[in-house]
């Protein structure tokens, strides 16, 4: 039996290193599972790309539901509905309110969230039932990464969550050849 050192050696001289010149593929994601990543990967662009809406709610500025309680409701006229994937088309101004869906772009003018739960509509109105906290469900541009940040390091070996921030970032990615 060899001892493990020289065992070690044996093997060392037979193998040569993967070459991230001449040893890679381009691979789309749907083909990168347990792949070993070959480059460093940066962000191409901000992720989110836009102030949105983390909750389904009412998109307002905060400075007019403050004070806002059970028994003494802020009520807000309720100026378009914004669905994710819909561009606003007004900017919230006081005493205003945007029905928002989760995902959808927040509008000009507003700075929170409140969540559909804490309010009661009437119409094209809606009461505030509850103080939210400042910038309450909101994500904000780039709060997950900005572009050109590092996203993974080279020598990762792919996994399905890495894929998929890949995939929210829309990034090409270089692999080790099989």
């Amino acid at each position: 039996m060899l001892p493990a050192h020289t065992a070690a050696s044996i093997i060392l001289d037979h193998v040569t290193p993967l070459d991230p010149q001449n040893d890679t593929e381009i691979l789309d994601l749907l083909n990168a599972q347990d792949r070993i990543l070959a480059q460093d990967v940066r962000s191409a662009l901000d992720f989110p790309h836009w102030d949105n809406s983390a909750m389904d709610g009412y998109a307002v500025r905060y400075d007019d539901v403050k004070q806002s309680t059970a028994t003494q409701p802020t009520v807000l006229d309720i100026i378009e509905d914004i669905p994710a994937g819909y561009q606003p088309q007004q900017t919230v101004q006081p005493g205003q309110a945007a029905r928002i869906f989760t995902g959808a772009i927040l509008p000009a003018g507003a700075d929170t969230i409140v969540i559909q739960e804490e309010t009661q509509r009437d119409g094209h109105q809606v009461s505030i039932l509850e103080a939210p906290k400042a910038n309450a469900f909101v994500r904000h541009k780039a709060a997950f990464y900005q572009a050109g940040n590092p996203l993974l390091s080279s020598g990762v070996p792919l996994t399905a969550p890495d894929i998929a921030v890949l995939a929210a970032a829309q990034c090409a990615l270089s692999v080790f050849i099989d």
